[in-house]
């Protein structure tokens, strides 16, 4: 029987520990320690529960995890995140931008700004391309 509970502790302690790395690694060795620990509960033997483990685990990594991972990054959109979703995004000047600052509107949202060359200088009212986000500032060329 002991042999058993080990393996329902170690079982729950590894899909316990997968919700930290997400991998499904973890949770792939827990469910096979689950198994295990079902087969000696039922046979008595701590080998018979290793075995089990052993092709389990195996089955478990190798097979189901990348048909699970595959269904999972499947439904994940790809896109650009935060401030680097606004590289591209024409914006507005609303105050004269150069190579030391200014404002402009993105979307509904004001930021501070500069020429992407420090030499350029664009007046209010212009459009802009957003090139780069550095920090807080939208690094921006004039539209022609």
């Amino acid at each position: 029987m002991w042999p058993a509970v080990i393996w329902l502790v170690v079982g729950v302690v590894l899909i316990a520990a997968e919700v930290l790395s997400g991998e499904f690694v973890l949770l792939m060795l827990g469910g096979a320690a689950l198994a295990a620990g079902g087969v000696s509960l039922l046979v008595a033997g701590p080998v018979v529960g290793g075995v089990v483990f052993v092709v389990s685990s195996g089955l478990l990594v190798f097979a189901v995890r990348p048909a699970l991972r595959r269904r999972l990054d499947r439904g994940i959109e790809h896109t650009a995140m935060h401030s680097k979703a606004l590289v591209g995004v024409t914006a507005q000047v609303v105050a004269r931008v150069d190579g030391q600052g200014g404002r402009v509107k993105i979307g509904g949202d004001l930021w501070s700004a500069r020429t992407l060359d420090h030499d350029d200088v664009i007046e209010a009212g212009r459009a802009v391309t957003v090139m780069d986000i550095s920090g807080a500032t939208a690094l921006v060329v004039a539209q022609d």
